[in-house]
């Protein structure tokens, strides 16, 4: 016991329902966290991580209470401890790092102010220790130079910086226990990776045991000893991660790993059929029961234990976890990409498109021009054809949702025009858009949180198109809307509710049903899966390729997600620092990436496989703006030719394999590199 950080013990949290009858969304939960070591908890959106997750620092959510059992904490329960007792623990020996670091930061306060107040809170230190602590912590979270960047605000800093502030801020009162709670949700490929790989050193150096909340498995498999699987807020697997991830017995594990999408596949995940029971409707019988292949009479009837498996040191809640691969366990659909008839016409074309953030001069406002010889994007130059799916991929800063935001009209272009079908140019003002141009082109943002009416229901917000662009209403507006939930994975059940009383990948889903309501020719997809857990992604992305077939829907997709981009796109363009480096089919863009910044975004995807580590072959450096001439990938390419890189702009080079790519290293080089 010695060992033990936390202990807890058949905890329960519910509700009472409005007849007043018990409601358990945290059912019998047993788990114990060790000195050192990084548990992840994994499960789709409403499986109780995030609720077990809190609890451990003594919290439940406004409307919960704990039903039964208990969350020890060096022999106190810290469900019951009174606020003062718990604000000495919290921050100083239980420390959280939230989803969001750009929200949990103050945004008019310093990075240096808001680690001192973490450290005045948790420590005796002195100013002058304070000051000394503040740089150390910045220096351990590996931010270049840490006395400048504490003088920094947060809206200074890029995703990956904030959310090492915010480790750093965790880290101030030398914490025996850190929950993470989705850390990485959110950032590049290649920033998750280091952000993984400074929490793995961090974990060895420190001994500080680690909860790691995530459904993304290709991230838990990089950091976790052991993994706990949850539905329905039940454990129904835990184990060592090597266990779980290779030999997953549970069919519900099994059914999650074959939901994510491969690097090495193109095509579409298979997608678990249903979705988990509403808090309430669980029976007698096993929680998976409606959702499993392999169920038999008894797992309708009976209720199956955490049976412990000795010769993998698992514990499964399964009665036929012997029999998985006897059974031939399958998920619904195919790995198969679907082939689509694509029309030949264009329907957009950007030429030569370039986007600033400079502040107009006065003369400028005038003339109606932006003075900028630098643009944050610069010289875009892509043509999409109806029915395809073209894919913007890159890092934070490449200038991704820049371009989207400006076909949708929200963003002024610099230079360059926008043209929608039979060449006509789109007024890059939205204001100026007719009615038929703004149902056309529907933009899906990355943040369901500052896209949804907080005050309006789930039918209001569908509603809104329907009415605005079809005139729909009474029950036929009723009759599309439940279509359009259950299109999502939502149900008619889900009308009455607020986005507040939604999961992240639920409200990520009303915004997706919102932006098919206005049956739109070009959906704008910013990050739409980045906030869904892997099961309702592979539903998403099979929804999508079903519309793309049917009504020939266009989409223009953007994510940090290169295993997604890989399942869903024909193309693939690349872009760094606002230029594009490389574009062409996706297949020869994945097995033949020719650009050396294609090669750094996918040596750093994530696999969920504990053996398999990310190629981090490019320094995590943030440059602030693209340089004045050369390659813009030069500060950070590890096969810079030298003064020919930093001072001509490199040309456009054509592959056989029909990639396009721009770089000053001939194509054929670059292919003996690969080959070698």
């Amino acid at each position: 016991m010695e060992n033990i950080i936390q202990s807890i013990k058949n905890l329960s949290i519910g509700f009472k329902s409005k007849k007043g009858d018990e409601i358990s969304i945290l059912r019998n939960v047993t788990t114990n966290i060790k000195k050192g070591e990084t548990v992840g908890i994994v499960g789709e959106s409403g499986s109780g991580k995030s609720t077990l997750a809190l609890a451990m620092m003594g919290y439940v959510k406004q409307g919960l209470y704990t039903i039964k059992g208990e969350c020890l904490y060096k022999s106190s329960n810290l469900l019951k401890m009174k606020s003062r007792d718990l604000e000495k623990i919290r921050g100083r020996k239980i420390a959280m790092i939230p989803q969001n670091a750009g929200q949990s930061l103050t945004p008019n306060l310093k990075i240096g102010y808001q680690i001192d107040e973490a450290l005045s809170l948790h420590t005796s230190l002195n100013k002058t220790e304070r000051n000394n602590k503040i740089s150390e912590l910045l220096n351990k979270v590996r931010l270049p130079s840490p006395d400048t960047m504490a003088f920094r605000y947060p809206h200074e800093l890029s995703g990956g910086q904030q959310q090492r502030v915010a480790v750093a801020m965790a880290l101030a009162g030398r914490p025996d226990l850190l929950l993470l709670d989705e850390p990485t949700t959110g950032l590049d490929v290649t920033t998750q990776a280091h952000v993984l790989e400074l929490l793995r050193s961090i974990a060895k150096d420190t001994e500080t045991s680690m909860v790691y909340v995530s459904h993304d498995l290709g991230a838990i498999a990089q950091v976790s000893d052991r993994i706990i699987v949850m539905y329905a807020g039940e454990i129904v697997l835990e184990g060592p991660a090597r266990s779980i991830l290779k030999n997953p017995i549970h069919p519900y594990t099994f059914g999650l790993l074959k939901s994510i999408p491969k690097l090495s596949l193109a095509g579409l995940p298979g997608s678990m059929p249903g979705s988990q029971p509403q808090p309430g409707s669980i029976g007698i019988g096993c929680s998976f029961y409606d959702r499993c292949s392999i169920a038999e009479e008894k797992c309708k009837k009976n209720s199956p234990n955490l049976e412990y498996v000795s010769e993998l040191k698992t514990n499964v809640r399964c009665f036929n976890y012997k029999n998985l691969e006897k059974f031939n366990y399958k998920i619904s659909s195919s790995n198969q990409k679907i082939n689509v008839k694509k029309e030949i016409n264009q329907i957009l074309n950007l030429t030569d498109v370039s986007i600033s953030y400079a502040k107009q001069k006065l003369l400028d406002q005038i003339f109606n021009k932006i003075s900028d010889t630098n643009p944050t994007v610069k010289d875009i130059n892509i043509e999409v054809k109806k029915g395809e799916t073209i894919a913007l991929v890159g890092e934070s800063g490449s200038g991704k949702s820049t371009i989207l935001k400006s076909i949708a009209g929200l963003l002024r272009t610099k230079d360059g025009k926008i043209k929608f079908k039979n060449d006509r140019e789109l007024s890059s003002n939205l204001k100026n858009r007719d009615s038929n141009d703004l149902r056309a082109i529907q933009l899906i943002f990355q943040n369901p949180d500052e896209s949804l009416n907080p005050n309006h229901t789930v039918e209001q917000i569908l509603s809104q198109p329907l009415k605005l662009y079809f005139g729909l209403n009474g029950e036929k507006l009723r009759k599309n809307i439940i279509e359009l939930l259950q299109k999502v994975r939502l149900g008619e059940f889900y009308m009455t509710r607020y986005p507040r009383q939604l999961s992240g990948g639920e409200k990520q889903r009303v915004a997706v049903a919102r932006a098919f309501a206005a049956k739109p020719d070009i959906i704008l997809c910013d990050e739409v899966t980045s906030a869904l857990d892997v099961s309702v992604q592979a539903a998403v992305l099979n929804l999508l390729q079903n519309l793309k077939e049917d009504l020939g829907t266009t989409y223009i997709f953007v994510s940090h997600d290169l295993a997604v981009v890989r399942a869903i796109s024909d193309r693939v363009a690349v872009l760094y620092q606002g230029r594009l480096c490389e574009i062409g089919p996706s297949k020869n863009v994945y097995q033949f990436p020719s650009h050396p910044y294609t090669e750094v975004l996918l040596g750093a995807v994530l696999e969920p496989d504990p053996d398999i580590k990310p190629k981090l072959v490019a320094e995590d450096i943030v440059e602030e703006k693209p340089p004045e001439k050369g390659c813009s990938f030069q500060g950070r390419c590890p096969k810079i030719l030298g003064d020919q890189c930093k001072n001509e702009t490199p040309p456009w080079q054509i592959g056989d394999n029909g990639n396009a790519i721009r770089c000053h290293i001939p194509l054929k080089d670059l292919k003996k590199q690969q080959l070698s």
